[in-house]
């Protein structure tokens, strides 16, 4: 017989098995479910069927099951239920006439939101421990939902664990809030962590707004705590952190204030806390580095805790300046406390060079308390324009969470004034070094109310500056016109002693108590009220000339309108205003002699890098 027709036989028979094997052969569903049972039997596990059965015998055999439900015990709550279950049995086991699976697919599934996931993880690792039974090589899940699919749909994993290799590999993408999210987990090794031991991982989890990346070492968590002991690097990045924070389901202090945001370095995980023995965070155009930890306290919702000591070359604290700003503005800005204390923080901060706003500082040490209800930020030092500044501010809310307090307290010391008017943009027509103390509080449920009830007191003294594009004593001279001409105007100056202002403010108005300025030329006094709701000055004072050659040549005054176009004029006697004193022997208030760190409580938090 030919050689020729040997083969055909063969080839047509091999496609005759070839099709019997790959067809799906219905079971009979009850004994299928039995069947089945015993390999979730090994795992603790209840599995029951409600649809009908079926048995491919190739490639390998497997036998799928519908409208399955798996449960932890057999009147527990579904782990998973209403899918599609295929089972890839271990042929070897089969021979035996026992049911061990190979691999297990669940399509369409509905999982449970509230079951223990961790828990089953540990029973499917009991069995691979202890070696009776063969272990899971591959787990896929396609077009499951989580519950009702509201916070989790179109759940896709695919866990493969190849029998020649160590290392497993785990891919998964789902709708988690609406948002479309990508994970890959590989170089994990199954067998160590089973045995107890630690194995490499390197994990990427993806989305629209940003990206978080780990590779370390990864091993069983200890009893008794919540997260498995991971150590090695990690990056986390993200375009706006609130809207990721109220993806993620997570809060954390002082989020409302941050927008672009990234941290990475070197992490360990122990007891339900994640520290970082070296850290690198970025915060809009700033680069920041440190060490910091991260903690969950006790509860059904455990409270966030944040600790960091962060310090940078150089700060750039304009976007906080734009919120000062915008709270300050015009439109009223809900004050309420909550959205910024939803947790804990503790930072240290620290930076060569700040830039807040136009204003240049060097040297900066700072705080930031965050406790529930409360805020404390503190600037410890910073050096501006060859001075200093310290202060501190104190926020908190209490049985009305929609009202906060304010207590605001600071100092300046030697400030070069003029050189800080041409960092702000305004014209430097005065000078000297500048020291004052403000001591303010208010309670308010918006920005408006805020200016209302501010209440306090505010002092500034400059010793030995001048006023430069205004001739004091010329303009007594001329009854209270200015040199005529440009020039006249920008050669004019008015060198003085001592100038100092005193601010009583009581809701939201300045009484100037006690101002005035004394030179070798001329005195001045002042008094009046600044209205802080309305944006306005109302004063009115007096100048004379020193000393007194003349005592009838001086001049009264009235500055007032809105900040934004105030307008001065003079007065005849007897308008209101009070002639100055021996003239113009202005003496300042022995207060202002102090030196500007006295204002400062020994209470304030201090930190020095």
């Amino acid at each position: 017989m030919p050689l020729r027709r040997p083969i055909l036989i063969l080839a047509f028979g091999s496609l005759v098995v070839a099709g019997l094997g790959l067809r799906d052969w219905p079971v009979d569903g009850p004994r299928a479910a039995a069947f089945a049972g015993e390999a979730f039997d090994a795992y603790g596990l209840v599995l029951s069927v409600e649809g009908p059965a079926s048995l491919t015998l190739l490639p390998v055999p497997r036998l799928t099951l519908g409208r399955v439900r798996v449960a932890s015990a057999p009147a527990g709550p579904a782990l998973a239920e209403d899918g599609r279950l295929s089972l890839d049995l271990d042929p070897v086991s089969l021979l035996a006439g026992r049911a061990a699976a190979g691999g297990l697919r669940l399509e369409g599934a509905r999982l449970s939101r509230d079951a223990d996931w961790r828990a089953l993880l540990a029973r499917l690792a009991g069995p691979a421990r202890s070696g009776d039974t063969p272990p899971l090589r591959r787990i896929a899940v396609s077009g499951a939902r989580l519950a009702d699919g509201g916070e989790a749909r179109d759940i896709d994993l695919d866990i493969a664990w190849p029998f020649w290799s160590a290392s497993a590999e785990g891919r998964a993408s789902l709708t988690w809030r609406g948002v479309p999210t990508r994970i890959v987990l590989t170089h994990l090794r199954p067998a160590d962590i089973a045995q107890g031991r630690s194995s490499p991982f390197t994990a990427e989890v993806t989305w629209p707004g940003g990206s978080l990346a780990a590779d370390g070492r990864v091993a069983d968590a200890a009893a008794g705590t919540g997260l498995p002991g991971l150590a090695g690097q990690v990056r986390f990045e993200t375009r706006a952190l609130p809207e990721c924070l109220s993806w993620i389901g997570r809060d954390v202090p002082l989020s409302p204030l941050a927008g672009a945001f990234s941290v990475s370095g070197r992490f360990e995980t122990a007891a339900g806390s994640l520290s970082w023995p070296s850290l690198r965070i970025g915060i809009g155009p700033n680069v920041l580095e440190g060490a910091g930890a991260v903690a969950l306290g006790p509860g059904d919702a455990p409270r966030l805790s944040v600790q960091a000591t962060l310090a940078a070359e150089r700060l750039d604290l304009a976007p906080l300046v734009d919120d000062l700003a915008r709270v300050l503005g015009s439109e009223p800005q809900d004050m309420a406390l909550a959205p910024f204390t939803r947790g804990d923080l503790d930072l240290r901060l620290s930076a060569a060079q700040g830039q807040v706003g136009p204003v240049q500082v060097q040297d900066l040490a700072a705080s930031v308390l965050v406790r529930e209800a409360a805020v404390e930020v503190a600037v410890n030092r910073a050096r501006i324009e060859n001075g200093t500044l310290k202060g501190r501010m104190t926020l908190s809310s209490g049985a009305d969470p929609a009202v906060t307090e304010i207590r605001m307290q600071g100092s300046l010391d030697r400030v070069a004034l003029g050189s800080l008017l041409s960092e702000v943009g305004a014209s430097r027509w005065l000078a000297g070094p500048a020291n004052g103390q403000f001591v303010l509080e208010a309670s308010a449920r918006d920005s408006a109310g805020l200016l209302t009830h501010l209440g306090g007191r505010a002092t500034l003294a400059v010793e030995g500056g001048t006023i430069t594009g205004l001739d004091l004593a010329d303009v007594i001279h001329r009854n209270g016109a200015v040199a005529p001409g440009a020039l006249a105007r920008r050669n004019g100056r008015t060198a003085f002693e001592r100038a100092a202002v005193t601010l009583r403010f009581v809701d939201g108005i300045g009484e100037i108590t006690e101002a005035g300025l004394l030179g070798p030329g001329v005195g001045a006094t002042l008094h009046g009220q600044v209205s802080l709701p309305e944006r306005r000055l109302d004063a009115k004072g007096s100048l004379v000339l020193r000393p007194a050659t003349d005592p009838l040549r001086g001049l009264l005054f009235e500055i007032s309108g809105p900040w934004s176009a105030l307008t001065a004029q003079t007065l005849a006697p007897g308008e209101g205003a009070e002639p100055a004193g021996r003239s113009g022997e202005a003496l300042l208030p022995l207060s202002l002699k102090e030196p500007a760190a006295v204002g400062l409580p020994g209470t304030a938090r201090a930190y020095v890098p």
